[in-house]
């Protein structure tokens, strides 16, 4: 049963050596304690604020109303930022979004602190992360993947062992000969992409049609390689007929979505707040239930499959 949600934005968190704060928006059910968290990345896509804490609202509002405390910081990477072009790490910050993650973590009693409805209700043994296209990425990252740094040649492990559990919404698979040449000259990072390190359980949501021409040559395939090229448990859920907005899982009413599909949204909302919930809850049977239910009936949304 849904739950009324408060949302307190921007809480500004100190984040030394970075460009600019930090800061976060925190979304949590009014009532309830014990709450479980989940991280939230966004993508790196042409509209200014959907790439920002203030973006993906029909994920974010959904999992508080169901009893999650949510967090969604605004990376470097976003256009509500005016940064200055020949930033290292620009235009995507690969490395940064990722350290944004993990310094939340560092201060949920700041967090806490800054919206006193939430103290004492957070549960830092139970965390999740959660991204979408570039955010599916830095998840990945914290999940276990890793890839080797091309300014330096070193390999990058950005790991943290607090995050239990994850879902990548339509996130970059491998590296090599998977990418197109500009994808590989402008953005070398993606090429040593490597998911071999990446136990923690994972939700990977994948589009059929997500063919994501101008970053890979594989088309919607490309997709699912977290959940190929990785160990278990993993999960994948296939959506029948979408695109990279997942049926627009990025904000409401949003003309960048090109497969726009509410029940498809729905589908998204459900099956990723009930696998959260049972990785963080071992033995709560919510992501067995809606998986089930995805097929029952005879024009199904998608498929699960796991390993």
């Amino acid at each position: 049963m849904a739950t009324p949600v408060l949302s307190v934005s921007p809480v500004t968190l100190p984040a030394p050596g970075r460009t600019v704060a930090l800061q976060v928006r925190v979304s949590a059910p009014v009532t309830g304690g014990a709450l479980p968290i989940i991280l939230l990345s966004h993508g790196h896509g042409p509209s200014h604020h959907l790439s920002s804490l203030n973006g993906y609202a029909p994920l974010a509002n959904y999992w508080a109303a169901h009893g999650f405390a949510v967090i969604q910081p605004t990376h470097l990477d976003s256009r509500t930022l005016t940064l200055r072009p020949g930033d290292p790490e620009a235009p995507l910050y690969w490395r940064s979004r990722a350290q944004d993650m993990s310094r939340i973590l560092d201060q949920l009693d700041a967090v806490e602190a800054a919206v006193p409805a939430l103290r004492g209700r957070l549960d830092p043994a139970k965390v999740a992360a959660a991204g979408h296209s570039m955010g599916g990425h830095t998840t990945s990252l914290l999940l276990g993947a890793r890839l080797t740094d091309p300014h330096d040649g070193t390999e990058v492990n950005l790991a943290d062992p607090r995050i239990k559990a994850g879902v990548l919404l339509a996130a970059p698979g491998r590296g090599g000969d998977a990418l197109t040449e500009a994808t590989a000259t402008n953005y070398p990072f993606f090429t040593s992409t490597d998911f071999s390190a990446m136990t923690t359980p994972t939700l990977v949501v994948a589009g059929d049609r997500d063919t994501s021409a101008h970053l890979t040559v594989r088309g919607a395939q490309w997709h699912t390689d977290p959940y190929h090229l990785s160990p278990g448990p993993k999960s994948l859920l296939t959506l029948f007929g979408a695109e990279h907005g997942l049926g627009g899982i990025s904000g409401y009413d949003v003309a960048e979505t090109t497969d726009e599909n509410p029940a498809r949204v729905a589908a998204v909302q459900r099956l990723t707040r009930a696998y959260l919930w049972s990785e963080l809850h071992p033995g709560d049977p919510a992501w067995k239930t809606e998986a089930d239910a995805l097929t029952a009936g005879p024009d199904p949304l998608g498929r699960v499959e796991s390993r």
